[in-house]
Parts: C-alpha cells; sequence; structure tokens
C-alpha cells in the first residue's frame, strides 16, 4: 500500500499570522476548500463568488499574475468554482496541471481506478451520507455527513491501496484512491520552473493535510506555509483562523493603502 504522508513538525505552537510584507518578487499558491472557499456539507455545496473572484483579479494585479491556485479537486470544478478567474491551477493534487500560458499537463488514469471506482459506488450505496467522487485520476468516498464510517472507509480504502496500487490520500473527511504521480508539492515546484513564476519566492496557503506536501516544497523553496484552521503539527510557518482571516489577509495584500514598495522587504 501507498499512502501519502506529508512531513509535518512533531510541535504544535501558536503561530503568528503571516506578515504583510512579503518578499518583493512573492508568488502565491492557494488551496480551495478550507481556505478560499468554506468547507461545505458536499462539494457540489461550493460555488462561484463575486467577492472571491474580485479578490483574485486584483492579487493576480498586484502580483503580475503570480498567483495559482492547487487543489484536490478537477479542473473543470475549479474552473467552475473560481469563474475562470485564475489560469494557473494544480487540480487533483497535482496530477493535472494548467500553466498560465494555457496548456495542460496531466498524468495517464491509473488501471487501478477501475476496480476502486466499481467498489467506491457500491460502498456509498450502503450508507445514505457517504458520497462518492470521480476526479478521472482519482476516486474519493467522502463521509463527512456519516463520521461513524470513518473507520470502514477508511479500512477499505486501505485494503484497495494495496489491491490496486493506487495511493491513498487522506483528507479532510474523506479517503482518496489517486494514480501515483505529483503531489501538490511538486506542482509548486513546477510552476516555479515557468514564467511568471520563475526566481519567485513561494507562499503557500492551506488548510487540510495535503497541503503539506505544498508547505514542504515552499519552505525548500525558501518561501514559506500559512496554515488556515485547527492548529495541529505542521511545516506551515504561520497560521489563520478561517477562510475569512485568509480573506482580509489577502484583501490587506494588495489594499491601495499599502503600495507594491511599501510591502517590499529589502
Amino acid at each position: 500500500m501507498t499512502v501519502a504522508q506529508p512531513v509535518a513538525r512533531l510541535e504544535s505552537v501558536d503561530f503568528p499570522p503571516p506578515p504583510l510584507d512579503l518578499p518583493r518578487r512573492a508568488a502565491l499558491f492557494l488551496d480551495l476548500d478550507g481556505t478560499l472557499a468554506p468547507i461545505m456539507p458536499r462539494p457540489d455545496d461550493v460555488g462561484p463568488d463575486p467577492r472571491r473572484a474580485r479578490l483574485l483579479a486584483r492579487l493576480r494585479e498586484t502580483f503580475e499574475n503570480r498567483v495559482a491556485v492547487v487543489s484536490g479537486r478537477d479542473l473543470p470544478n475549479l474552473d467552475y468554482i473560481l469563474d475562470g478567474g485564475v489560469r494557473a491551477i494544480g487540480a487533483v493534487h497535482g496530477l493535472v496541471r494548467r500553466t498560465a500560458d494555457g496548456a495542460v499537463i496531466a498524468r495517464e488514469p491509473h488501471p487501478g481506478l477501475i476496480d476502486a471506482r466499481r467498489i467506491l459506488v457500491e460502498l456509498a450505496h450502503c450508507e445514505r451520507g457517504l458520497l462518492f467522487e470521480d476526479k478521472g485520476l482519482s476516486v474519493a468516498l467522502h463521509y463527512r455527513n456519516a463520521p461513524a464510517c470513518a473507520e470502514a472507509v477508511i479500512e477499505a480504502a486501505e485494503r484497495l491501496s494495496q489491491a490496486t496500487g493506487l495511493v491513498l490520500q487522506l483528507g479532510d473527511m474523506v479517503a482518496e484512491l489517486r494514480t501515483p504521480g505529483a503531489d501538490k508539492g511538486a506542482a509548486v515546484t513546477a510552476f516555479l520552473r515557468e514564467a511568471p513564476f520563475v526566481g519567485a519566492t513561494p507562499v503557500f496557503i492551506g488548510d487540510d493535510l495535503t497541503d503539506e506536501d505544498g508547505f514542504v516544497a515552499a519552505r525548500r523553496l525558501g518561501g514559506f506555509g500559512v496554515l488556515v484552521g485547527e492548529l495541529r503539527p505542521t511545516q506551515a510557518r504561520y497560521h489563520l483562523a478561517d477562510t475569512d482571516a485568509v480573506a482580509r489577509w489577502l484583501e490587506d495584500l494588495c489594499a491601495p493603502s499599502i503600495t507594491p514598495m511599501a510591502k517590499v522587504r529589502a
């Protein structure tokens, strides 16, 4: 069995909020659920939002298009939710990546997805609160609305991972089986090799265990991570309480009263 296990610091401390004086050529890498949008009972409950769209447009202007969304959702769903407002996207945890110039790079689906898809669909039919999600390169079973099923879902996903060679990715009330390959950290690394991100200092903002790969990559490449939500052992350096705090911080980054030069750290 292959299990995605992001590296995390062992200690849990009271992290400060992230600074506004970001490096001159900072780049933002943003998770969606739990970061730009609140966690909802069902993934389909998250949709386009005018305030978020305006904020992303301002961020792209402030950071000269060095803004990417890196999420576990698939690319069409992200384009719908973001209202087409972000060009650079790492979807399905980085297995699908669209560059800033629009080129799409994707892995081939693992053959084990056929059996995993069938079995997870059958499990979803056994309990009303379970929700099956198919992302093409991965399949997932959400148990947010059936928390008593957590142990059974994870056990079934572990068995499927062992039998198929799919990577087991445990997230916030979800067990996901995905095609082996890139993760969120690999997506960040790849973006930083391409315009307009080349030479930028990465800042990764996310809430879930899957975002730890992004925190690790950002830290390795001279930047930092920002953990959103409940504190836990993490590779992030800073912390924001919730999605509202994320929005306020991002809005402050591009506030007219704080010019780009005033925010630049020498």
